[in-house]
């Protein structure tokens, strides 16, 4: 196959396993959907929609979240791990937003990694989420398949995310990330993984990353 023709597939492939996508934080606008991918990292999306619903019974907007002390939301987001960073991050943020931004969450990526506790990734997520801003936000899953795929070398994040946007149409970008990110969880994943039910990689999967899965279901 050619680079062209391993592309269409992926995309083929993954728009007849997904063709409606769910959304894999639940929120309700571009605020609660910053909240809940900020305390995300380093968690799970199903522990976060535990959570969430907890913090936003009682702040589900930046002007009730002040309200609250840094202590509050740390207490109440503690399962979600690294809480003391978490909570710093989501009070500070929301009086940002209130002083420079009028309660609203902004629409660039410039204006999002400014504030507390927000990465690039973060900020990919909440633009093309919440606003529908072609984005294409690379998380474990994204990194993973796309280095098993032949796609990317797998160096880091920032170069995985620039190979995706080079091979990808802009106008798929929204709804393959979140295609790959279910792809990876159901037929990937980095552990208990079995090639046979994971086609995508069966067919396109790099010689290196092929040899490797066979040497250890051999042992």
């Amino acid at each position: 196959m050619t680079k062209q023709e391993k592309v269409d597939f992926v995309i083929k492939t993954l728009k007849e396993l997904y063709p409606t996508i769910p959304v894999p934080l639940d929120h309700k606008d571009p605020y609660t959907l910053l909240i809940a991918v900020l305390m995300s990292a380093q968690s799970t999306d199903v522990r976060v929609n535990k959570i969430t619903p907890l913090l936003f019974a009682k702040a589900d907007n930046p002007y009730d979240m002040i309200k609250l002390s840094v202590e509050d939301i740390r207490e109440i987001i503690k399962p979600v791990g690294l809480s003391p960073m978490k909570s710093k991050g989501i009070h500070g943020l929301s009086h940002i937003l209130i002083d420079k931004h009028n309660g609203k969450v902004p629409k660039t990526y410039e204006e999002l990694e400014e504030l507390p506790a927000v990465g690039h990734k973060t900020a990919a997520v909440v633009l093309s989420q919440a606003f529908g801003i072609p984005a294409f936000p690379v998380d474990t899953h994204i990194h993973r398949l796309m280095y098993r795929w032949g796609f990317t070398n797998g160096k880091n994040v920032v170069q995985t995310e620039k190979d995706a946007k080079r091979l990808f149409p802009e106008e798929l970008w929204n709804d393959l990330h979140l295609q790959v990110i279910w792809y990876g969880r159901e037929y990937s994943p980095a552990r208990g993984w079995d090639l046979d039910k994971d086609i995508i990689t069966k067919t396109l999967g790099r010689k290196t990353v092929l040899n490797d899965y066979y040497s250890k279901i051999k042992k």
